[in-house]
C-alpha cells in the first residue's frame, strides 16, 4: 500500500488517500480522509493521518483481519508491530523501538478518527474501540459543565506514555554563526526574521509586500488558504507582531540589493533558480538548512528558531500571555506546556529576581 497524493478537480487544493497494490483507494481510508479535507484539516494533518492509516490497513492484512471485526486486543498487537524492528524481536526498552511512542500515538490518532467518523456515519464497526467514562464527583469541571453532564466522553482506550523531551534551541552565538553563514541576504533575512519574531517557517513563506508595516516596524501573520507554495500560517485570525528597525532595514536592503524589479506579492522567491520569482517552498528552505548545517557544524531546523525565541522570552520573565499572542497559539496552556521548562539555573535566576534568593558572592 501506498499514500498518494490528489489534487482537486475545481479547487486545486491538495488533500491525501491510501491506495493498495493494485493502485485501487482503500474505501474507508479514502472517506475519512475526504472527510478530513472537506472540513478544511490541514493537508499536512491529512498527509499524517493518510500514512497512518496506511499502516493499520498493511497491520490488519498482514494480520488477515477484516477493518470492521477488530478490537482493543488487535491495537494493542498493532502498537507492537508499529514499535518492533521485526516480527522475531521483542523490545527490551523504550528506547529501541523502531517507532517512537509520540510517532505511534499519531497513528493511533487516525486510526481512533477513522473508527469514530464511520461510526458517526451509522455504521456500527469495531465498538469496542472507543471507551468511555464519567466524569467523577471531585474532578474538575470546566466551563458549562451542566449542558454536557451526565454524558460520557469519550477516550482512547490504548495510548502510549511519551516521555517529555525539552525542545533543542540555540544561544545568541549560533544563531549569529548561522546568519553570517548565509551567502545572500534573502537566507539571512529569513533566518533573522525567524529568530526575531519566533513565527513558523509557514508564516514567513506566506508573507505578502503588504503584510509589512515599516514605518510602524510591525508585521501581519495573515491566514491565507491560496499560497500558491502551499504555505500554511496555521493560525485562524490576524496576529501582528513587531519587530525591530534593524529587521525593517535587513528587509529594505534584501529588496534593493536581490530582490530587485522582480514582479511578486510574495516576499520570499525564487531569485538564482527557475522559475525565478516564483515563492520560496518548503523543499527548498530545507535543503538550504542542510547547506548551513554542514557549514556551520550546528544541528538546528527552522523551527529550532521559534523554540529559542520562545525560551527566551519565557526566561527573560516575560508574561506567558505575551509569549504566547507571539507565538500565535490558540491557548496559553499550549504555550507553557512546551516552554514553561525551567532548569536549575533558571530557578535561581527567577528566585533572584523575587528577592527570595541572594546571589553567591
Amino acid at each position: 500500500m501506498r499514500v498518494q497524493r490528489v489534487i482537486m478537480p475545481v479547487s486545486g487544493a491538495e488533500s491525501w488517500t491510501v491506495v493498495d497494490d493494485k493502485a485501487c483507494v482503500v474505501e474507508p481510508a479514502e472517506r475519512y480522509l475526504a472527510h478530513l479535507a472537506a472540513i478544511e484539516r490541514s493537508p499536512n494533518t491529512v498527509k499524517a493521518y493518510a500514512h497512518g492509516l496506511r499502516l493499520w490497513f498493511e497491520f490488519l492484512e498482514a494480520k488477515a483481519r477484516n477493518w470492521e471485526g477488530v478490537g482493543a486486543e488487535d491495537l494493542s498487537r498493532f502498537v507492537g508491530w508499529l514499535r518492533a524492528p521485526a516480527d522475531n524481536v521483542i523490545l527490551l526498552n523504550d528506547r529501541s523501538g523502531l517507532r517512537s511512542e509520540a510517532t505511534v500515538n499519531r497513528h493511533l490518532a487516525a486510526v481512533f478518527g477513522l473508527y469514530d467518523f464511520h461510526m458517526r456515519s451509522g455504521l456500527q464497526v469495531a465498538a469496542d474501540l472507543v471507551s468511555w467514562r464519567r466524569v467523577s464527583r471531585g474532578s474538575f469541571k470546566p466551563f458549562l459543565h451542566h449542558v454536557t453532564a451526565g454524558r460520557p466522553v469519550r477516550t482512547r482506550p490504548i495510548k502510549l506514555r511519551v516521555t517529555r523531551r525539552f525542545p533543542r534551541t540555540l544561544d545568541r552565538a549560533e544563531i549569529t554563526a548561522i546568519l553570517a553563514a548565509c551567502d545572500h541576504l534573502r537566507d539571512r533575512f529569513l533566518f533573522a526574521l525567524l529568530a526575531e519574531t519566533g513565527m513558523r517557517v509557514g508564516q514567513a513563506l506566506g508573507l505578502r509586500h503588504e503584510d509589512f508595516v515599516s514605518r510602524e516596524c510591525r508585521v501581519v501573520i495573515v491566514p491565507r488558504d491560496d499560497n500558491a507554495n502551499g504555505a500554511r500560517a496555521k493560525c485562524s485570525e490576524l496576529v501582528e507582531l513587531p519587530i525591530t528597525a534593524s529587521l525593517v532595514r535587513l528587509y529594505s536592503e534584501y529588496l534593493h540589493t536581490e530582490y530587485g524589479s522582480i514582479d511578486s506579492d510574495y516576499v520570499f522567491v525564487n531569485l538564482w533558480s527557475a522559475p525565478i520569482g516564483r515563492p520560496l517552498r518548503y523543499d527548498a528552505v530545507a535543503k538550504l538548512v542542510a547547506r548551513l548545517r554542514a557549514r556551520t557544524g550546528i544541528a538546528f531546523s527552522p523551527h529550532t528558531f521559534r523554540h529559542s525565541r520562545a525560551t527566551e522570552l519565557v526566561r527573560s520573565g516575560t508574561p506567558i500571555e505575551v509569549v504566547s499572542k507571539m507565538l500565535t497559539h490558540r491557548s496559553v496552556t499550549t504555550t507553557s506546556s512546551a516552554y514553561v521548562h525551567l532548569g536549575a539555573e533558571d530557578l535561581r535566576a527567577e528566585l533572584v529576581r523575587a528577592g527570595a534568593w541572594e546571589m553567591p558572592q
